[in-house]
């Protein structure tokens, strides 16, 4: 099996301002910091990992490209502000100068990926891209995205290699407005979005969205309640995303891949741990065996942790090359005894929920 993995130091390089500009706060960095993919990378390497994986040199991505879903002002308007020395491209979406062409970068760097599991060069394979894509738009940046390198991917999938059904998978703890917007109309692409309920956007992702016209029923969201943990992931992921998955039957398993649901990650309030990320790729990963000739891509989205974002990363990685290092999260034990880590009545009954609603809408 022959994984990939996108990393290119001058991601680390991208600069998100400040976390607030109020005369009244102490000025701090903010929350969307290099650190964490820096030290996932970083453990990647030194778990010895590094040696099962293959290295895709990351790319910039062209205009042409990014028009797959951004409109031409907005790609000209980051530019502009690039080379004035920054700005916001929307909505606490802060980039620095050289953030187009970072930012651009980052796209490629998940087209790249994409091309080299279709081309068949690789099985799967990882895109630790940054800046993240999720919650962008076609013409505004919002939450820490730019371009919408997830779906600029499906995209070049379509046009590029000819695949027709796409699912993507969103585990942020954020929901991806950006990816169910594009393609709300769309039967090609099933967008499913497992994430703390109206916490970002505050006005999406609730399970009543569930496309439009010949899209309807090809939109899925779970909007679980704070506080879910491991028993509650795996109950959706169980009873909502692998039925889901396995009536589109996809030639191709994105994943929209957010560290942020974990319990350090100062932006989620939610409880996974790294075995969480581990059993949710391992599941993802038996889809694709069984629909997609083994064919996963991931795009790093969020994730705000610097000290456990590369435990959680590194066992999904793990899962994806089927081999497991000397590594051992030191956290993980403890986490998994922390009250609330099963499955809840109240999270139950939402659950169970949705699943009927998806079964009658599909």
């Amino acid at each position: 099996m022959s994984v990939g993995i996108v990393w290119d130091e001058r991601y680390a390089w991208h600069d998100a301002g400040r976390a607030s500009n109020s005369p009244w706060a102490e000025p701090y960095p903010a929350f969307d910091r290099p650190e964490s993919k820096r030290r996932l990378f970083a453990l990647v390497e030194a778990s010895g990992l590094m040696d099962h994986l293959v290295r895709i040199p990351a790319r910039a991505a062209s205009e042409a490209e990014l028009g797959y879903f951004h409109t031409p002002d907005y790609i000209e308007r980051i530019r502009a502000l690039s080379e004035a020395g920054g700005g916001d491209a929307g909505e606490a979406a802060v980039f620095g100068p050289n953030g187009f062409d970072i930012a651009r970068l980052a796209v490629g760097g998940c087209l790249e990926a994409t091309s080299a599991v279709l081309s068949g060069r690789l099985d799967k394979a990882y895109a630790l891209v940054r800046p993240c894509g999720h919650h962008a738009e076609p013409g505004r940046g919002r939450g820490f995205c730019l371009f919408g390198n997830t779906v600029i991917a499906i995209h070049h999938a379509q046009a590029v290699h000819g695949v027709k059904r796409i699912a993507v998978i969103d585990w942020d703890v954020h929901h991806g407005n950006g990816t169910q917007d594009a393609f709300y109309d769309s039967p090609d692409v099933l967008t499913i979005s497992v994430h703390q309920d109206r916490y970002y956007p505050v006005d999406s992702g609730g399970s009543e969205e569930k496309g439009e016209g010949s899209g309807h029923g090809f939109n899925i969201n779970v909007p679980l309640p704070p506080g879910s943990g491991h028993g509650a992931y795996v109950a959706a992921f169980e009873r909502i995303v692998i039925p889901a998955i396995d009536q589109f039957a996809p030639e191709l398993i994105i994943i929209a891949c957010g560290f942020d649901a974990g319990m350090s990650d100062p932006l989620g309030r939610m409880l996974c741990y790294s075995e969480t990320y581990r059993e949710m790729t391992r599941q993802i990963t038996a889809l694709a065996s069984k629909h997609c000739d083994g064919r996963v891509l991931i795009c790093h989205e969020g994730g705000y942790s610097p000290t456990y974002v590369p435990f959680c990363g590194l066992a999904v990685l793990e899962e994806l090359v089927a081999h497991r290092t000397a590594v051992d999260d030191p956290l993980a034990a403890w986490y998994a005894r922390v009250g609330g880590q099963a499955l809840q009545h109240h999270q139950e009954t939402l659950i169970d929920a949705i699943a009927k609603g998806v079964q009658r809408s599909r």
